[in-house]
């Protein structure tokens, strides 16, 4: 299964966002929703072309309501995340799996809150630290190239 995590903006309750638009509300009604981190809306999908076709559904939402659009897809890794557009290039066979894992936004995690990102560039197999906050987790995401040299 593919998992699919919306990460809602600052000062944003993004369930109730969602939920409060009939479109939007249409297009999840077929999935268990859940939150893995605060503000964050997620739900398995069958597939990665499956996720990033919702994403693309809930494109006029998510330009609006979400920071960001993560999507675990456990074929590319089952730990760390896929941004939106790393997960259409994958999809789109743009970029081959296996090419991806250098270019990282890495967040930390303190009491189910993502904290503000670094971005780390993997060397060697391993990956620079997150020394943003003094914090014992981490989320990892994966990103395009393009994402990493033109950060948000």
């Amino acid at each position: 299964m593919t998992t699919v995590c919306l990460l809602g903006g600052e000062g944003t309750d993004l369930r109730r966002e969602l939920l409060s638009r009939e479109t939007a509300r249409e297009a999840l009604t077929t999935y268990d929703l859940y939150s893995p981190f605060e503000n964050t809306v997620a739900l398995q999908t069958v597939s990665l072309g499956t996720a990033v076709s919702l994403c693309n559904d809930l494109d006029w939402y998510l330009s609006r309501f979400v920071e960001e659009a993560l999507i675990r897809e456990p074929s590319v890794d089952d730990e760390e995340w896929l941004s939106r557009d790393l997960a259409a290039a994958i999809r789109n066979e743009r970029v081959d799996p296996e090419a991806t894992g250098r270019h990282l936004r890495v967040y930390g995690l303190r009491d189910g809150t993502l904290l503000d990102p670094m971005y780390l560039a993997r060397t060697g197999g391993g990956r620079p630290s997150y020394d943003l906050y003094d914090v014992e987790e981490t989320v990892t995401v994966r990103v395009t190239e393009e994402e990493f040299t033109e950060p948000m």
